[in-house]
């Protein structure tokens, strides 16, 4: 048998420290690992950016500069390819 290893539960605890209003997505801030990782859901599709702590000066406030008009317009675009790529692999599998 082998022994199972063990997990430091502190290094894989995950908190949603933001959530942003914005009227196609769910956007979520979660923080893990001295780690942001920003959550983009619309419908059952999810996109996910990780970004290091170090690597911003103003902490989470970085972030929300980040997601600027721009970026989540190419979010949206990132979708629309997501889910057309979707689609057309389930009817390949389906019919």
């Amino acid at each position: 048998m082998i022994p199972a290893k063990a997990v430091n539960v502190n290094l894989i605890k995950m908190r949603i420290i933001a959530e942003l209003p914005h009227p196609e997505f769910k956007i979520s801030i979660l923080n893990m690992n001295h780690k942001f990782i920003v959550k983009i859901e619309q419908g059952n599709l999810e996109q996910s950016y990780k970004t290091g702590e170090a690597d911003l000066l103003d902490g989470v406030n970085s972030v929300f500069e980040l997601l600027d008009e721009a970026f989540l317009k190419t979010v949206a675009t990132r979708f629309a390819e997501m889910r057309k790529d979707y689609k057309e692999a389930y009817y390949r599998y389906n019919y």
